[in-house]
């Protein structure tokens, strides 16, 4: 008997290893899945009251959240090729390039870009330095796209299942329950995870609304010389902005303030200037740092430390990658509520039935740990 429970245990112990490898390969994909659990997870349950199958309303949960993000992305490229067209057609980069990169002159000769006009630019040959360029650089190309893709594909799978079924494993997880420790931890984990990731997405569209009303409104006074261009998209692009740490916002707006600089200073109109210090000075207080003060702290969770959740936004990209902006919240969130229930009751910590909210165990480190 022993025997074959030592076999078992080998070859569950081997199963984990290739599961662990296989999480490991895909961290960054599973990461932004579990953050896009959390995010709809509350829209997908109210979604219940309209009396919608399950699997309609994890769609429709998904699409609210990643179809605009898909448009924002696809309108934030399309307006990017035709600035730089109007850039090539303005300045005379296509002089200034080598013969090895004669496409973009090829590009900038383009007198007509509609359908027609380009099916007879191909015609003539013009695009054939564009598609040698593309030839060389294609197995880069493919490596890149189909590395996007994929991520993509496990990003939504994973995330639709989560919807589905994310109970089930939750109910799972429990049989291993002990003394009860195992089920508080992790409705304990569940309830701040769901706040502090939700938080983060109502934190972006917040964000978001506060911007496009503060750059239009800034539109609205400022000459047509210092307006910002696209306003819309960049305050959308502000609200996604807030959640890389530090500099956050900042990578929208200050650029945003030196490009509408510009044509004062070509022009020697010295004194608009004037207008895009406003801006920058309004953009820093009403779009970056009140919202950091009033909203951020509503939207941090429940026990979770902001000043411990900002550390983790600083450092999870630096240790982990980009992905890090997400998974280091979540190793937070998960180490932190561990300390605050398991931990305690595994050292024989004592219930503080005095704390605020009934029915929370709470232990002389918790209040501690919170009031840091």
């Amino acid at each position: 008997m022993d025997e074959k429970r030592f076999v078992i245990a080998i070859f569950g112990l081997v199963i984990a290893l290739l599961v662990g490898f296989i999480g490991y390969r895909f961290v960054a994909p599973l990461t932004v899945a579990v953050f896009l659990y959390y995010s709809t997870r509350r829209l997908f349950r109210n979604l219940a009251r309209f009396r919608l199958p399950a699997r309609a309303r994890a769609v429709l949960s998904l699409s609210l959240i990643g179809v605009p993000l898909i448009g924002l992305l696809g309108y934030t490229v399309l307006l990017v090729l035709l600035e730089a067209r109007r850039f090539i057609e303005r300045y005379p980069v296509a002089e200034t390039v080598g013969p090895e990169n004669s496409w973009v002159a090829d590009l900038a000769a383009l007198s007509n870009p509609t359908f027609e006009g380009l099916v007879a630019a191909y015609r003539s040959g013009q695009f054939d330095p564009l598609i040698e360029f593309v030839s060389e650089q294609a197995p880069l190309l493919a490596s890149t796209l189909s590395g996007l893709a994929l991520n993509l594909l496990i990003t939504i799978v994973v995330t639709y299942y989560l919807l589905l079924d994310g109970s089930k494993f939750h109910e799972w997880l429990l049989t291993f329950d002990d003394d009860a420790i195992v089920r508080e931890y992790l409705e304990a984990a569940d309830e701040e995870l769901e706040a502090v990731l939700y938080g983060n997405l109502l934190n972006v569209i917040a964000i978001s609304i506060i911007a496009v009303v503060t750059y239009t409104g800034y539109n609205v006074i400022a000459p047509a010389a210092v307006e910002i261009p696209y306003p819309a998209l960049a305050g959308a692009l502000t609200g996604v902005a807030s959640l890389i740490p530090v500099i956050g916002m900042k990578i929208v707006y200050i650029p945003l303030a030196a490009i509408t600089a510009i044509q004062p200073i070509l022009s020697e109109e010295l004194s608009l200037l004037a207008y895009v210090a406003g801006f920058l000075v309004v953009a820093a207080i009403v779009v970056d740092t009140i919202p950091d003060i009033v909203l951020r702290p509503y939207f941090s969770g429940k026990t979770t430390h902001v000043g411990l959740l900002m550390l983790a936004y600083i450092f999870g990209p630096v240790v982990f990658g980009f992905h890090g902006l997400f998974l280091a919240p979540i190793i937070l969130v998960l180490a932190l509520t561990f300390a605050d229930t398991a931990l305690i009751r595994l050292l024989g910590g004592e219930r503080d039935d005095g704390d605020d909210e009934p029915g929370r165990t709470v232990s002389a480190g918790q209040r501690r740990l919170n009031d840091f």
